[in-house]
């Protein structure tokens, strides 16, 4: 993997432990050359992973949406900022970049985009490796609620599958490293007129 996508808060959040972790991440990328693509942002985690990897001259390429380029937000000591007109195209942008997706502690934004990751792979439009770094156990809550959804028939465990889960960035990496797609059966529906 060349280029893995992170998904983050634009928030520290209330635990230190959580920036710390962003660090290591920044740091595991730069040593090991794996270049950064993020949400533009030079706030919150967003911020302190992209800083960490500039600082050791790793690459970090930034995809924002024009209305979220403001100075406020936007990062502006990147390798490379790519501005989109929609979050939307934000998504395919980052897709196309990409070799896989982490996602670390963050809000609404960092779930629509790790879901969106799961979806694609679960629809066979993508096979990359998809990895939730379970800092503090941050992510224990949404991990029920998948064991909820395969047991009440709304997701198959094979899908479920498909996330790879750590609380150690090399043990997350290395998993995500030796990920393999599973068999996707492809169902066509005939429209019957």
């Amino acid at each position: 993997m060349k280029k893995i996508a992170v998904f983050c808060g634009s928030s520290l959040g209330f635990n230190e432990v959580y920036k710390n972790d962003a660090v290591k991440l920044g740091n595991y990328f730069a040593e090991n050359n794996i270049g950064l693509v993020y949400g533009g942002g030079k706030i919150g985690m967003m911020g302190i992973l992209a800083d960490t990897i500039i600082e050791k001259k790793g690459e970090v390429i930034g995809v924002i949406p024009g209305l979220l380029k403001h100075a406020e937000v936007a990062h502006t000591n990147i390798t490379e900022m790519i501005v989109t007109k929609t979050m939307s195209k934000r998504k395919v942008k980052i897709s196309k970049l990409v070799d896989g997706y982490i996602a670390l502690p963050g809000g609404f934004g960092t779930l629509d985009e790790i879901f969106e990751a799961l979806t694609l792979n679960q629809l066979g439009i993508e096979q990359k490796p998809i990895g939730i770094l379970n800092t503090n156990c941050f992510f224990n809550h949404l991990i029920k609620q998948l064991d909820v959804m395969v047991t009440e028939g709304y997701l198959k465990q094979s899908n479920k599958e498909m996330l790879i889960i750590s609380d150690s960035i090399e043990n997350l990496i290395s998993k995500m490293f030796s990920y393999k797609a599973p068999e996707i059966t492809k169902v066509i529906n005939k429209v019957v007129s």
